[in-house]
């Protein structure tokens, strides 16, 4: 049991359900889980998996499983029992009734964590949008104390509300002012976007599965310090830096928070504010781990959330570059099947490093500069007085080059500007560059 685990204050019984219909956890879902629990300063004191045959509605778990599990929290008295799967709102009231424990599901652990990890105002507010928003789902009428409340004085009064409804107008008064703090939060990172455009600097973002080693190989490109440890969401805040290229000079680099399996769908939607930092930048580099025997399943997690980020807000995922991390780790047959993979590799393109000892790095530099490089477009534009939008949005999401004022009135433009970008100008103004 590592450090995290002997000094934990808390304990947890930890349980995996899975059906015939999925695969049994492998041992790396398994250390996953175990991760996860540990990240929330709580010492699994039993982690197994239990095969779900007939799946219930009043307690997911059936028959002999749940009684396991009502003897396991008696012998052990856990501070919080954890069922790593997605619970229904009865489900999980039925179960702390039947156990006498409070219970949580994938979600509610995922939320428990990001609710420690915010320090930043800006990932405070998002994990407490995500936390109403779960709450709010679990508003369901099998609370006892949802009676109605009488609607005024006398029998002429009438039923009034229910405590359900009086609940939920709450949940969404804090809903709305919360939605409200995080667009002024958009705004701000517009500008700040539009400031390292003016300047000309590329951004590039790092995305990846949670603990893939992304903040370790931010520390190493932009010979930063921000936080980087052995455990799921180490990063939750984004974090931004410079980094030198050898030829293209300064860049901004953006480390975002990590994706997981079955990352709920509200906490996507909840942090939108710091996850179009992903979709506005120039590059993507994809931190994988290499060394993890998962590592193609983790990739397909990450791909789907980025997908669903495009859909979501309607925008081009930008070009992206795979970084192939944890060299280090790898036996040399591994090491030197990867090293000719990633040479061959087209669309994306890919790079095997070892963040934590630099191996590669010069090499990923090399091609941030070639993707960078190729993903811009230069275009010299003639716009008449009447075009004023047009121009104020070159001046918001080019880098300009040159601009003359010409003795017709017009304004000739020589923009440089990002492949996505041309996409939005076009689907803006319904015309080509």
């Amino acid at each position: 049991m590592n450090q995290v685990a002997e000094t934990a204050a808390s304990t947890a019984v930890v349980i995996i359900p899975w059906t015939e219909l999925a695969h049994r956890p492998t041992p790396e879902r398994m250390e996953e889980t175990q991760g996860l629990t540990e990240a929330l300063g709580c010492e699994a004191v039993i982690l197994r998996s239990e095969q779900v045959r007939n799946p219930t509605p009043r307690f997911l778990l059936s028959g002999g499983l749940l009684e396991r599990l009502k003897t396991d929290v008696e012998t052990h008295k856990p501070d919080l029992v954890i069922i790593d799967a997605t619970l229904t709102p009865v489900q999980q009231r039925n179960l702390e009734n039947h156990l006498h424990a409070k219970v949580i599901d994938r979600t509610g652990l995922i939320l428990e964590i990001f609710g420690l990890r915010a320090l930043t105002r800006e990932g405070i507010l998002q994990v407490e949008l995500a936390r109403l928003l779960y709450e709010r789902s679990r508003l369901v009428r099998t609370w006892t104390h949802l009676e109605r409340q009488r609607g005024g004085k006398g029998f002429l009064g009438g039923p009034g509300e229910t405590q359900l409804e009086a609940d939920r107008r709450m949940l969404d008064r804090q809903l709305e002012r919360l939605r409200r703090d995080l667009a002024d939060v958009r705004r701000t990172r517009g500008v700040q976007r539009a400031g390292r455009r003016k300047a000309g600097k590329p951004i590039i973002a790092l995305v990846g599965y949670t603990n893939a080693g992304k903040s370790t190989l931010f520390n190493r490109l932009c010979e930063a310090d921000v936080l980087a440890k052995d455990m799921p969401f180490a990063t939750l805040d984004p974090t931004v830096r410079q980094m030198t290229l050898p030829n293209l000079g300064e860049a901004a680099v953006i480390d975002t928070v990590g994706f997981i399996t079955d990352l709920p769908t509200h906490l996507i939607d909840s942090f939108r504010a710091t996850l179009e930092e992903v979709l506005e930048a120039d590059l993507i580099l994809h931190v994988r781990d290499r060394a993890s025997e998962v590592d193609e399943s983790q990739k397909t997690d990450v791909e789907a959330v980025l997908n669903r980020l495009s859909e979501t807000m309607d925008a081009e995922l930008p070009p992206i570059l795979e970084v192939w991390n944890k060299a280090d780790m790898l036996s040399p047959e591994r090491y030197e099947a990867l090293s000719l993979a990633a040479t061959r590799a087209e669309e994306p393109r890919a790079v095997l490093v070892s963040a934590l000892s630099g191996d590669g790095v010069e090499e990923l530099q090399r091609q941030i500069e070639a993707a960078i490089g190729t993903g811009r477009v230069i275009t010299e534009l003639v716009l008449s007085p009447a075009e004023g939008e047009k121009r104020a949005w070159l001046h918001e999401n080019a880098i300009i080059e040159e601009e003359v004022y010409l003795e017709t009135g017009e304004t000739k433009i020589i923009a440089s500007l990002a492949l996505k970008d041309v996409g939005r100008w076009k689907s803006r103004f319904k015309t080509d560059l």
